[in-house]
């Protein structure tokens, strides 16, 4: 199974048309205070005539139920990506939801697999103090290991340069890139994305073919 892309913090047309054309699977609108942050209104305006194989998530922090429940239904979002220290109950009430719950790991205490069952997915990214984006810095990826064969995303500082070490460490059901694929803040560059997403498929072909070998041999 292939790596299921996530490029986050489109703020262009010309991005995202980049984007969908250099087949990434997930498209991430920034709902929450941050330099990448859109209106709903632009998010929608940008994110026009999508495929329908190609979905919308929107990223919130710690945001008001009626606000987000609001958000998803105008923008027509797949998935809503929970970035700040959101409950089981708040969860519990956005269950109609398809729900990506951010874990930030990285701080000195043991990484515990927390209670995932009840999110389409989880995303692991960078602990930073006060701050609830992971800064585009990368944690130990070993601190995923408790997340093994679970559906979780990857993120945290992921670039074209380690996005293939990180693939073949963590195995992860999918990879999240922002500043990783940036010129500035919220304006993506294109040759970045399209070294970013083909440095993925190249891992997911090494992973095949290792695959293959081993069950030849058996």
């Amino acid at each position: 199974m292939s790596t299921i892309i996530k490029i986050c913090g489109l703020t262009r047309p010309e991005d995202v048309e980049s984007v969908v054309k250099l087949g990434a699977d997930l498209l991430g609108f920034v709902f929450a205070q941050s330099s990448r942050r859109v209106t709903p209104e632009k998010a929608v305006k940008i994110s026009r005539n999508l495929p329908e194989d190609i979905l919308r998530v929107g990223v919130f922090v710690d945001a008001p139920l009626n606000e987000i429940k609001d958000i998803a239904a105008f923008c027509r979002l797949d998935l809503l990506q929970l970035h700040g220290s959101e409950d089981e109950a708040y969860c519990a009430a956005l269950s109609e939801f398809n729900l990506l719950k951010v874990f930030r790991l990285g701080r000195s205490q043991t990484a515990a697999k927390p209670e995932i069952e009840n999110f389409w997915a989880v995303l692991l990214d960078t602990w930073l103090p006060d701050q609830a984006g992971g800064g585009g810095r990368v944690f130990d990826w070993r601190l995923a290991a408790p997340f093994a064969g679970s559906r979780f995303f990857l993120a945290g500082g992921l670039t074209s340069d380690n996005v293939q070490a990180a693939i073949a460490q963590t195995r992860p059901f999918g990879v999240d890139v922002s500043s990783g694929v940036e010129s500035a803040p919220g304006i993506k560059d294109r040759a970045q994305m399209e070294n970013f997403i083909k440095a993925v498929r190249e891992a997911d072909n090494r992973l095949s073919s290792k695959t293959q070998l081993s069950e030849n041999i058996r």
